[in-house]
């Protein structure tokens, strides 16, 4: 392994880790050396996912953390668990979102609003808070935010969760801002469409990803593994001078008009 891909030594948390991207992500990392913290909603599922890990890297890489984004003390205690397993946090990845609703921006109730904007925004920065110190006091870390393509542009279905999407990689920009002078690098990455279970409705019917392929130059949907290995290359001494930055993965998608 080329030392620049190395993440020997290091610690991840990586929410929404038991499945699809979240789970690629967690997987490749403990290939690439790092010992990972594998949490989701479900603790059954991030037994599952955390086993075929140490199964995969023949060690105990991944440790399982059950935690959902949107309680704020089971987020303290995922760090908590992370710092009590592996003694320290180097890399954050969040990951886990939620999109409630789909329709007309005019037309959503304000609880759904509010979760879209709570789970994949509100949840980030507190979870990002809480790993801060440590790294501040390491003047050493990496904290990656899983956004989205759909943070470029509109729709007229999905505007709230594109909403939050654009406002993830504003919280990178900031952060890297706030956070440069310690030497912890923030970044988004933005995938295009990714065959997970969370995109099945725009990958499994043909005549939607036709539409979509049109205007996709690669003329394929993404692996999870795809972005993995952007979020390998932004965890590690690969990525050491890339902060605030929004790296897209999607294919060519958001270069090509349909």
């Amino acid at each position: 392994m080329s030392p620049l891909f190395s993440l020997a030594g290091r610690v991840a948390v990586i929410t929404g880790s038991s499945r699809g991207i979240g789970f690629a992500i967690g997987m490749e990392m403990a290939r690439s050396g790092a010992q990972v913290v594998i949490s989701s909603r479900n603790q059954a599922a991030c037994d599952a996912a955390a086993a075929e890990i140490n199964a995969a890297t023949g060690r105990e890489a991944a440790s399982p953390f059950a935690a959902s984004i949107s309680d704020k003390e089971a987020l303290r205690a995922l760090v908590a668990h992370a710092e009590s397993t592996f003694g320290k946090v180097d890399i954050l990845v969040c990951n886990a979102a939620s999109n409630p609703y789909y329709g007309p921006l005019a037309e959503i109730p304000d609880d759904r609003f509010r979760k879209i904007l709570d789970n994949n925004i509100v949840a980030n920065n507190w979870l990002i808070g809480m790993v801060l110190p440590q790294m501040r006091a390491r003047q050493d870390g990496a904290i990656i935010i899983v956004s989205s393509i759909g943070g470029f542009v509109g729709s007229p279905v999905i505007g709230a969760y594109n909403i939050s999407k654009a406002a993830d990689m504003q919280l990178a920009r900031n952060l890297a801002v706030e956070c440069g002078g310690d030497n912890i690098r923030v970044n988004c990455i933005a995938p295009g469409l990714i065959k997970t279970a969370f995109s099945k409705a725009l990958w499994d019917d043909p005549e939607t990803y036709d539409t979509y392929m049109r205007g996709t130059p690669l003329k394929r949907a993404g692996t999870p593994e795809e972005i993995a290995g952007a979020a390998v290359f932004l965890a590690g001494p690969a990525g050491s001078f890339v902060t605030g930055q929004t790296i897209v993965v999607d294919g060519g998608t958001t270069i090509q008009g349909i």
